[in-house]
């Protein structure tokens, strides 16, 4: 029979300089929960757009989303939905249109998980 030999599992260590850590700490079970849907909702390319033009804007109607995002309203509204849901902007019914802004702390509590200041 063949000796057996103790394998060694390797530790990697992190190059400071080129895979800085994105947090400090490992996330909580309660605030992967939280961040998980927020995550989600960001990880459509066109929701990532819609909520980029609606921070450039600091305000914008649903009835001018449309064009830039190359999309129809029913679709812009499942968006805006989904991007409402997550906690990332909030609507204001004006009329017969929503006016769209983003949710200033909810992007701070994000930028803050992710490692940033």
């Amino acid at each position: 029979m063949p000796a057996r030999t103790a394998s060694k599992a390797k530790v990697l260590v992190a190059d400071p300089l080129c895979c800085t850590p994105l947090t400090k700490a490992p996330l909580a079970a309660g605030e992967a929960e939280d961040l998980a849907p927020v995550l989600a909702a960001l990880g459509d390319p066109v929701r990532l757009r819609l909520l980029s033009i609606v921070a450039a804007e600091g305000e914008a109607c649903s009835c001018n989303l449309e064009a830039p995002l190359g999309k129809s309203q029913p679709t812009i509204s499942h968006h805006t939905r989904v991007l409402a849901e997550a906690g990332l902007i909030v609507g204001e019914k004006r009329g017969k249109w929503t006016w769209w802004r983003v949710v200033p702390e909810r992007l701070a509590t994000l930028r803050h998980v992710l490692g940033g200041s």
